[in-house]
């Protein structure tokens, strides 16, 4: 493939990111880390209050890169064939009919993953790791690209079960969404204003343009002297006593595959430091547990990572 034609996709996600931002405003940040986590075949935990565009925001990416999409409100009674589908009797064929589920799309997004039990968030592991669902003594391949989109509100505790180790460790990034500034506010309320409707979003990208560019990230290079440097950092979060126990292999991975996506969106065959230290916060943040739970958890662990990211030294 020639550079002008990576140079071209690159555009093409860049014009991906602008129409996103247009439609929930002051999500610039969120929109970038929503890019690379599709680059890099992983999955994104959203955190923050109601009403701040979440939900919008998936429903405008599936509809973006013209991908299926499907909506999932996670709550206590939830069952596991809720998610991934069922088996019914037909008389007339004398045969059992398999129902998917809504996990069987490309985007989907799972609201309030931590209202239902841990039981029944542990039914997207194999989807969110492996691509597909074993039911019925049968494997079933979920259509790629898969991505899922899960939002948590970590505001209000009340009726909620925290996500296990297991769960979290397979989400490539976390971060926030937080409440716009007033000027952003302002700008929200006129665009309202001037449109009763939402609207589709326009589509910037189809599925093949998003599978090859996600193998072209996988190629985008990371020198040994960033592998070891990527390293000492998982190595670095593992003699922090304030941690329950350090990065794994996989939270490794994640941190390299999301730098590598940060470089392909610069425009960059290869990766740099700063993309890592960049990256680094929201790769690591969800998979660090506190010893002692304090009022936000999740500012004291980003300050560690910090204070990590200045001591170990930069190639």
């Amino acid at each position: 493939m020639s550079q002008d034609l990576e140079r071209g996709e690159v555009s093409e996600f860049n014009a991906l990111e602008g129409e996103l931002k247009n439609r929930v405003l002051g999500s610039g940040k969120q929109v970038r880390l929503l890019s690379i986590a599709l680059l890099s075949h992983g999955h994104v935990l959203i955190q923050g209050a109601p009403g701040l565009g979440k939900t919008t925001l998936a429903k405008s990416m599936a509809a973006a890169i013209d991908c299926s999409f499907k909506r999932l409100q996670f709550t206590p009674d939830l069952l596991p064939a809720d998610i991934l589908g069922y088996s019914i009797f037909d008389q007339p064929t004398a045969n059992f009919v398999f129902h998917e589920g809504p996990i069987f799309c490309n985007v989907l997004l799972a609201d309030e993953i931590n209202r239902t039990t841990p039981r029944i968030q542990s039914a997207l592991l194999e989807a969110m790791n492996e691509g597909q669902v074993s039911i019925d003594r049968q494997t079933r391949i979920i259509e790629p690209p898969f991505f899922v989109i899960a939002t948590q509100n970590h505001l209000y505790a009340t009726g909620t079960f925290p996500l296990p180790e297991s769960q979290l460790d397979r989400f490539l990034v976390s971060f926030e969404m937080k409440r716009p500034n007033v000027t952003t506010q302002a700008e929200i309320l006129k665009l309202h204003m001037m449109n009763d409707e939402e609207g589709t979003p326009n589509v910037i990208l189809s599925k093949e343009h998003v599978l090859e560019a996600q193998k072209r990230v996988c190629r985008v290079v990371v020198c040994d002297e960033l592998t070891a440097y990527t390293a000492q950092l998982v190595d670095a979060t593992h003699g922090q006593k304030e941690f329950v126990t350090g990065i794994s292999a996989r939270g490794a991975l994640a941190l390299m595959r999301c730098a590598q996506a940060n470089a392909y969106l610069h425009g960059r065959k290869d990766v740099y430091p700063d993309d890592i230290k960049e990256m680094m916060p929201y790769a690591f943040a969800h998979r660090l547990a506190l010893r002692s739970h304090g009022r936000n958890p999740r500012a004291v662990v980003l300050h560690i990572l910090n204070e990590i990211l200045d001591t170990v030294a930069v190639p």
